[in-house]
């Protein structure tokens, strides 16, 4: 049995692999508390509106959301960027060759990503960016699939609300 702590600290050192220069990316975490990993070798990411995770998860409540996005991406990391209002979902690095979904971006190896410490897991004004569902140790991702019926959800839901809105 391991520690949270500890299984954040080994999800750490798995991410910062992604990054050319480690050291640097370290720094960025213990300063900034977000560090610029590129995309495309160990992980890519889904970039999805916050708005299509609200109307998906029929809520905006935080410890809501918090659970919807738990249980549909079965536990799979996601963060979200508070300046940006978009919510970040990690997944394997393959899944950028076969994304197909237009209403949310599979960030690949041309992306650079901000990614928030694995120990910032609630809101805090001072930094752009938490963890919404934390990676529960190294390599730990979101099933595509999952992801896509996420996103699937938020759109048809956003589209349904428009309709009636009309």
């Amino acid at each position: 049995m391991h520690s949270r702590s500890d299984r954040e600290r080994a999800a750490s050192m798995w991410l910062v692999l992604a990054s050319s220069d480690r050291a640097k990316a370290w720094t960025e975490w213990d300063t900034y508390r977000v560090a610029l990993l590129r995309c495309g070798s160990l992980f890519s990411a889904v970039r999805i509106p916050g708005y299509l995770v609200y109307t998906a998860a029929g809520a905006e409540e935080p410890e809501a959301v918090r659970r919807f996005l738990a249980e549909i991406l079965d536990g799979g990391p996601i963060f979200y960027d508070v300046g940006g209002q978009q919510y970040y979902a990690l997944t394997p690095a393959s899944a950028a060759r076969s994304w197909r979904l237009t209403v949310a971006e599979c960030l690949d190896s041309d992306a650079f990503l901000g990614v928030p410490a694995t120990d910032l897991t609630e809101f805090d004004p001072r930094y752009p960016a938490y963890w919404v569902v934390p990676m529960d140790g190294p390599g730990t991702l979101c099933a595509p699939d999952d992801v896509a019926l996420l996103v699937l959800m938020g759109h048809q839901s956003a589209v349904k609300k428009a309709e009636a809105d009309r």
